[in-house]
């Protein structure tokens, strides 16, 4: 069963709290994704993140950048 918007949405807020709040202060503005495990990749541009997310641990994250709300999820 898909997860639901409002789902999707909490789970961004749990591992951005989790994963991505603790790096604000040395990386604000980098862009970081997270995965549902707690792996995550941080870089200078987004295409640069989701490319490297997605070659090296496949769908499934969500990229965020440092400091500012959701970006979006790539499944």
């Amino acid at each position: 069963m898909a997860a639901s918007s409002q789902q999707l949405m909490d789970q961004a807020d749990r591992l951005y709290e989790q994963y991505g709040k603790p790096l604000e202060q040395e990386h604000w503005g980098e862009y970081i994704a997270i995965f549902p495990d707690g792996r995550f990749l941080l870089g200078q541009g987004r295409l640069e993140v989701l490319d490297q997310a997605l070659a090296q641990f496949g769908p499934g994250s969500f990229l965020f950048k440092v400091g500012e709300k959701v970006v979006g999820r790539w499944r």
